[in-house]
């Protein structure tokens, strides 16, 4: 799909344990690249990054937080990464409220921290910087956002991801502005994706993990917000529209240094209870339930983002629908306990580049 772009270059990740993250560092290496990886300790012992052991493949397997700001710049300068990928955040509504300093100190000052290195390191050419499509001002509008609508956020992670991607366009003009690239000799981008799933990922208060906890326990699957409409897609198509990215800012630096949507088609944005639905059916059991409660903490209930931007200026668009989506999901959760995971999820990465 890459060729061979990849091959040779020194590639960072931020958040690289993580669930995006070690998708996109197994792709990453697949395709020769020297990955660098930065992030805290796995979330659990299950966690695609722990069972596919892709942190004992890379060059670099470092757990340190962005939010220490020097010594990031410190892995910088030994590393000399030439592409940077920040994946790195508290990705979690409902934790927000509940730790909001905190979420604003790692979405906001992390991502600051990670400008910074990159600003101080001559060998970076492209860093990509992924936020979220929650961080539109949501107005639950039944379109889907453009990436030069407004940035806003009702909860302490929207709104952060917000403010991230403000300080992203702040040190685009301020420090990266491509007027200027060739004084500074870099490219710097933003980009959202939605509700994206996938195997390997445990985090709490996720509807995909939510469902596969119960149902390998044989419970009732609750559902909290039932009605909720959201862009479901699976991880490896925005990690597609990211590698494509690099790929466009390395080639033509000056040409696509904005911010990007990595969203699904509209035949993929459906309510949390149809994707619960559709994952019993392919999992083979269990039942569901409404657990929505009246004074529930705000989340939004609709939220879509308009692709047309990558699909005509990346020519980057989907290509799985949300049946595939889900069966590629279960499909990890049904086969990890018995299988070798990093050879499967190459199955899968090379399947879902085959399309």
């Amino acid at each position: 799909m890459f060729k061979d772009f990849y091959k040779g270059k020194r590639v960072l990740i931020t958040g690289h344990t993580g669930f995006k993250g070690s998708w996109l560092a197994i792709w990453l290496h697949s395709l020769g690249a020297e990955v660098i990886g930065v992030g805290l300790d796995p979330y659990t012992d299950r966690d695609n990054f722990v069972l596919s052991r892709i942190g004992e493949k890379i060059e670099a397997d470092i757990r340190e937080n962005i939010c220490e700001g020097e010594k990031i710049k410190e892995i910088f300068k030994a590393y000399q990464p030439e592409i940077v990928f920040h994946l790195a955040a508290q990705p979690l509504v409902r934790l927000s409220y509940e730790k909001p300093v905190e979420t604003y100190m790692i979405n906001v000052m992390g991502s600051i921290n990670i400008m910074e290195a990159v600003r101080v390191t001559d060998s970076v050419r492209v860093c990509v910087m992924i936020t979220t499509d929650k961080c539109y001002e949501n107005k639950e509008q039944i379109w889907g956002y453009r990436e030069n609508e407004p940035m806003g956020g009702y909860d302490p992670y929207s709104s952060s991801k917000g403010a991230a991607e403000i300080a992203i366009s702040s040190w685009r003009r301020s420090f990266f502005n491509p007027d200027f690239y060739e004084k500074h000799h870099k490219s710097i981008a933003s980009a959202r994706a939605g509700n994206v799933i996938g195997g390997g990922d445990w985090q709490k208060d996720r509807i995909i993990p939510d469902c596969i906890r119960n149902l390998e326990s044989g419970k009732t699957v609750g559902i909290r917000s039932p009605q909720a409409v959201r862009p479901w897609q699976h991880v490896l198509e925005p990690l597609r529209g990211y590698l494509l990215l690099a790929e466009k800012m390395w080639n033509e630096p000056a040409k696509y240094c904005e911010g990007w949507n990595f969203g699904p088609t509209q035949n993929s944005i459906i309510s949390v209870w149809e994707v619960a639905k559709k994952v019993i059916d392919c999992y083979g059991s269990g039942e569901l339930k409404d657990l929505s409660v009246e004074d529930s903490l705000h989340e939004a209930n609709l939220l879509m983002l308009d692709i047309s931007k990558a699909k005509f200026c990346l020519g980057w668009q989907p290509k799985l629908s949300i049946s595939d989506c889900i069966a590629l999901t279960v499909d990890w959760y049904k086969r990890y306990k018995t299988e070798d995971v990093y050879q499967f999820c190459l199955e899968q990465i090379e399947k879902y580049s085959s399309l």
